[in-house]
């Protein structure tokens, strides 16, 4: 007898949660003094105040950057047009969290809700000793301030996850022939038992029905969110390419949930801040370190870990990134750049970007629809990654 086919519902590896939107933003997230508003800043090569004092950032400072792409770069050099217009990553300063945030200590329930805002975090790790930077513990531990950030996300998410609840089964007793799904009570109890375990809720295999129910009915859990671990080293460190805590946070990662774990210096990264005006200068010291910004990658893997994707239009006139969730149909990608574009979606004209910059050596699609790859798309067809896309529309289509 041939093996049972596996539920249809079940959805293996890390679940996707959260909002169902093209707007996203990752959340820098740690303790206070682990370099998160120097990172933000280097990021988004702004002046925020990153002073060596607890609580500096108390409101979030948002921003976003560019996300680093060498397809765009060639589009950008091929047609050389007046307009050009990257992908952003949008990114949020939190304020720093420490133990009895939810409960009120520190900034207490307004960090917390600032946490709720964002899709996805960056959770900055401090791994470097220095008597002149402050740690609000006196001491440098990143695993026992792994596991304060998140016990007090877990706490918070267990509150959550109560009132939630009682609110579910409220709205049925009020609702005339209106049930709750067979399901209910078991998510609920299985988010409840990670959470009293002290582990995030996406450290599960869930079905596609229990994330529906979780994104229905408790969509604001914090440790649904992604993670993504960014250990903050010296610059000694970084460019010697060892720590004392790297496997020590490796592990407890692991054991945690999971996720990217990228080692990064701000120190070594504002030392190539300070030299961007002198290339001479910046390459001197970039063949000396034997190392490279780790930046790039931060905001990379940032925009990958929210769903995120983007499509190309490309002209004389204008190469531009639009940003989608993984997934979406052309005729909602077309949308993004005008409602029009949606309501009278006719068809798609697509093509990857490796047969173009394969195929092509002059501006435009001849020689890539000589050679067979310049597609014609319907509704049906899901946008993948760095697709060159023109869309035909007719604007007169009336609403349905």
């Amino acid at each position: 007898m041939p093996p049972k086919k596996a539920d249809e519902g079940e959805q293996k590896g890390a679940a996707r949660f959260g909002r169902v939107k093209n707007n996203l933003k990752m959340g820098l997230l740690g303790l206070p003094n682990v370099g998160k508003s120097s990172l933000f800043n280097l990021l988004t090569e702004q002046s925020i105040a990153a002073e060596n004092y607890p609580f500096c950032t108390i409101d979030p400072n948002e921003s976003r950057c560019p996300v680093p792409d060498e397809r765009y770069d060639f589009l950008c050099n091929m047609w050389n047009p007046p307009s050009k217009y990257p992908a952003y990553l949008h990114v949020t300063d939190i304020a720093g969290l420490v133990r009895g945030a939810s409960e009120g200590a520190g900034l207490g329930n307004a960090f917390l809700s600032h946490v709720a805002a964002v899709d996805g975090l960056f959770h900055v790790v401090r791994a470097f000793d220095n008597d002149e930077v402050v740690h609000v513990d006196d001491s440098v531990d990143p695993v026992r301030d792994l596991e304060t950030i998140q016990m007090e996300l877990c706490k918070k998410d267990l509150d959550y996850l109560s009132r939630a609840e009682a609110d579910a089964i409220k709205d049925v007793k009020k609702t005339p022939n209106m049930k709750l799904p067979l399901h209910f009570y078991s998510t609920f109890e299985k988010v409840k038992e990670l959470l009293q375990a002290n582990k995030p809720v996406r450290d599960a295999e869930w079905t596609a029905k229990e994330v529906e129910l979780i994104m229905e009915k408790m969509p604001n859990l914090l440790t649904s969110k992604p993670m993504i671990y960014l250990v903050n080293l010296s610059a000694a460190d970084f460019q010697r390419k060892k720590n004392k805590w790297l496997a020590k946070i490796h592990q407890w990662v692991q054991e945690h949930g999971g996720g990217p774990m990228i080692p990064i210096s701000v120190q070594f990264e504002q030392k190539l801040w300070e030299l961007r005006e002198n290339p001479t200068a910046l390459q001197a010291y970039l063949e000396e370190t034997k190392c490279a910004s780790a930046l790039p990658k931060v905001i990379v893997t940032g925009y990958k870990e929210l769903n995120l994707i983007y499509y190309f239009t490309a002209g004389e006139t204008e190469v531009r990134c639009w940003t989608i969730l993984k997934g979406t149909l052309a005729p909602q990608a077309a949308g993004v750049i005008h409602t029009d574009f949606e309501r009278g979606f006719i068809k798609a004209e697509v093509v990857a970007f490796d047969d173009f910059k394969r195929l092509t050596t002059t501006k435009g699609m001849a020689e890539v629809k000589a050679a067979g790859r310049y597609r014609q798309e319907g509704k049906a067809y899901v946008v993948e990654d760095g697709d060159i896309i023109h869309f035909q529309f007719n604007v007169t289509a009336k609403k349905k």
